[in-house]
């Protein structure tokens, strides 16, 4: 089990890092409120992380999460997420030792769609991130 690195620049339009993933659940928190436990785990995971910089959390040894401000755009991330994945397992195929972009290249990325001065696919009305 392990984060998903940001290895392209598909992943890089919709999340600042890798694709987080949540410590393990103790066996008293598998025995007791699972649910609740679970949620507290993502939260734990986004204590330093911003919800808007990575849309998505693998819970360990449970599966994805993703969110977005309409189920329609959760729905838009777990696709997203779905090719991350797919990309990502390829690229270690082809080289187990590839390494992530740089931040500055993600940086580059993420910020011309959903940064202060968001610039790709702007149309005069403005973009689906400008808020």
């Amino acid at each position: 089990r392990r984060e998903i690195p940001c290895f392209g620049t598909t992943h890089a339009d919709y999340s600042r890092g890798p694709v987080p993933l949540t410590a393990p659940l103790e066996p008293e928190e598998i025995e007791g409120d699972y649910e609740r436990n679970t949620g507290r785990a993502i939260v734990g995971r986004f204590a330093h992380l911003s919800p808007r910089e990575a849309p998505w959390v693998l819970v360990s040894g449970h599966g994805p999460f993703c969110w977005g401000a309409t189920a329609k755009e959760a729905v838009f991330h777990a696709v997203i997420l779905e090719e991350v994945a797919r990309l990502a397992w390829l690229t270690v195929a082809l080289e187990p030792a590839a390494a992530a972009l740089p931040q500055l290249h993600i940086d580059r990325h993420f910020l011309r769609k959903h940064g202060p001065q968001a610039t790709y696919g702007q149309g005069p009305s403005g973009g689906p991130y400008q808020k």
